[in-house]
């Protein structure tokens, strides 16, 4: 993990702003978010920023244009084949957040776009959700391009804070020692993510209680 730490932070512009960019752009447009939500690539991105040879404003750019890109896709793949994807078995265990999602869009329209933006799960199916209702595109695409550009701003320059907080740990306890800090951190985020989703599995309801 340390050594994965250390080429995320010491790569190419280019490569971090591919390997962001993709990650953001993927969890909305083929549902990667329910896996690894593009925050944490988001945030990666700003603190690989605080490098001097990475632009913090570069990555706030990829971060936004892949988000309102990833969700343009997303929308699209719902209005196709929407309902088909969302009577998938696979997406039973998490049948009731997206009765959520669901009555969210019912209620709030554009605005549960903005909103859903900000919760991992939303964020990866509510696109497809506004597409499956036929939400009119410029509708979807203004507050889809809101809630990119104010989420990829934010989430990065925590990223970029972080960034900071690292190398001031890095001055007192080494570079190697800041890498297993860091690692600590990331491995922690991403037990909690596994743990998260095997807790929503456990409490779907058996095949026969649902009958």
């Amino acid at each position: 993990m340390t050594a994965f730490l250390d080429h995320v932070l010491s790569a190419a512009p280019w490569v971090v702003f591919v390997v962001v960019g993709l990650v953001v752009l993927a969890e909305d447009a083929i549902f990667v978010g329910f896996i690894l939500p593009g925050e944490t690539a988001a945030i990666l991105g700003g603190v690989a920023a605080h490098r001097p040879h990475i632009p913090l404003w570069g990555v706030i750019v990829v971060v936004i244009l892949a988000a309102i890109a990833g969700d343009s896709i997303g929308y699209e793949v719902g209005r196709q084949v929407g309902p088909r994807i969302l009577a998938s078995k696979r997406l039973d265990g998490r049948r009731e957040r997206l009765d959520k999602a669901q009555d969210l869009l019912a209620r709030r329209g554009g605005w549960a776009v903005l909103l859903g933006r900000w919760v991992a799960f939303f964020r990866a199916v509510m696109p497809a959700l506004a597409g499956s209702v036929k939400m009119p595109y410029r509708k979807f695409l203004l507050f889809n391009a809101i809630g990119g550009a104010v989420w990829g701003a934010v989430v990065v320059t925590l990223g970029y804070l972080a960034g900071a907080s690292y190398q001031a740990v890095e001055k007192i306890i080494g570079r190697d020692g800041a890498l297993v800090v860091a690692a600590v951190v990331v491995v922690a985020f991403v037990v909690w993510q596994v743990r998260r989703h095997l807790a929503d599995r456990d409490r779907a309801p058996a095949p026969d209680e649902a009958d």
